[in-house]
């Protein structure tokens, strides 16, 4: 019954994934870009469990519809919710589905279908499968859903080295984020980091247009705005948001200088967010509606070298990671032109593997 936490990943890298292919005891599966969910059927009911055991199910009514027509009677299944968009994973999409409005819901169920894409089976019938070799619960899954129709989807899998690699390079086009392996005797370790992920990392230069306070400690920042430039218009593309305490207080002191913006591409937005206490409407976080989104500008001369994994459309679809100032670049050369992008990949192709 739910709440159950799901099985987590730890980074690791592309030697340690070969050495565990080698051994004749590992099997690789693409990394999914959506929400983790476990969905728990049960004749009729059905309840989709979050990462954080928050329950999803009234945000994807079209997902309960899939279980209940595709899936086995009685099951506890491990997976990910997904959105597909013309340029493939659509995780803006896939966000917009988290709505209050039970109308808006509805309306988007039709608009923007969700799939589910299943990878773990934990129970099935009134057998618990948690103690089993996954290679076991793998079996029983693909047995499960052998007959099962999108958009229930069961994801691809292979222990070959070489189709890894070319998953790795060839998916991300579709927005998936890297690989991930597990262990053929992996038992499910519930909200442990038992299975090993390689996702994708690049670098670019970005302007500093902004930074937030963080939130614990309004003395120090939060997260650092980042923006590119298109022609002569400054978009915002993403942030910085992870810093080891002594780092935040640091940047106080580096931002200072460019804490008097004068007139910035981004002035009237910034006005707006302050607007009652930086709720004003629309612009709430999806997750926390009480949550401060207003920000301070900065004089947009700042550019710091980000790693990031991947650019959809227009955004970076993660939060980058700093990695060094870069007083050696002209802001203005921080354009989109310089981001190495992924070829597009069609999901058909994915789901075809």
């Amino acid at each position: 019954m739910p709440p159950i936490k799901p099985m987590l990943c730890k980074t690791g890298t592309w030697e340690q994934v070969r050495v565990l292919l080698e051994s004749g005891n590992g099997q690789i599966e693409p990394k999914w870009d959506g929400f983790r969910c476990i969905v728990f059927r049960d004749g009729e009911r059905v309840e989709l469990g979050s990462r954080n055991g928050k329950p999803l199910t009234r945000y994807f009514p079209d997902v309960v519809a899939a279980v209940q027509a595709e899936m086995p009677e009685r099951c506890v299944v491990d997976g990910e919710v997904v959105v597909a968009g013309p340029l493939g994973l659509d995780f803006d999409l896939l966000s917009q589905r988290i709505h209050p409005a039970a109308s808006r819901v509805e309306m988007l169920a039709r608009q923007t279908p969700a799939r589910f894409v299943a990878f773990d089976l934990l129970a099935l019938g009134d057998r618990d499968l948690r103690d089993t070799p996954f290679s076991a619960r793998r079996q029983g899954l693909e047995d499960a859903l052998s007959p099962a129709r999108p958009p229930i989807h069961l994801t691809p899998i292979t222990a070959e080295v070489a189709t890894a690699l070319d998953w790795f390079d060839r998916f991300e086009g579709a927005g998936l984020d890297g690989v991930v392996a597990k262990g053929r005797e992996l038992r499910y370790q519930p909200d442990q980091r038992a299975m090993i992920k390689v996702k994708h990392e690049r670098t670019g230069d970005f302007v500093v247009g902004g930074f937030r306070w963080y939130s614990a400690d309004r003395s120090v920042v939060g997260s650092l705005m980042l923006g590119l430039y298109d022609g002569d218009q400054l978009h915002h593309v993403g942030v910085i948001g992870s810093f080891p305490a002594d780092r935040r207080r640091a940047l106080v002191e580096e931002l200072a200088p460019y804490r008097e913006p004068g007139r910035h591409p981004w002035g009237e937005w910034a006005d707006f967010m302050v607007a009652d206490g930086g709720k004003a409407p629309g612009v709430g976080s999806r997750w926390n509606a009480k949550k401060d989104l207003s920000f301070e500008l900065l004089r947009p001369e700042l550019v710091v070298e980000a790693a990031f994994e991947h650019l959809q459309g227009r955004r970076l679809r993660h939060t980058a990671r700093f990695r060094r100032w870069r007083p050696d670049r002209d802001a203005a050369s921080c354009t989109y032109d310089q981001l190495d992008v992924a070829v597009p990949t069609l999901l058909s192709d994915v789901f075809g593997a």
